[in-house]
């Protein structure tokens, strides 16, 4: 099974000594996680609906229109 970014995470943090600069630097790591697996969870569901491979360009696009700010 797949370690989750909520996984990693919690375990980095729970292992790291309490120094903010290191605990940001596993934050933007653990978003860096999160948003493949947002990519990678839309392409699932819109192959499923489509039945065709839509590829990379749509999961990034979904990424950034749902999640990105404007």
């Amino acid at each position: 099974m797949k370690e989750t970014a909520v996984d990693y995470l919690f375990q980095k943090l729970w292992d790291t000594p309490k120094d903010k600069l290191t605990w940001y630097k596993i934050l933007i790591d653990a978003k860096v996680i999160e948003k493949e697996q947002i990519k990678e969870a839309y392409k699932i569901v819109d192959l499923d609906i489509q039945h065709k491979d839509v590829g990379e360009i749509n999961s990034e696009e979904y990424y950034k229109e749902t999640y990105e700010q404007k």
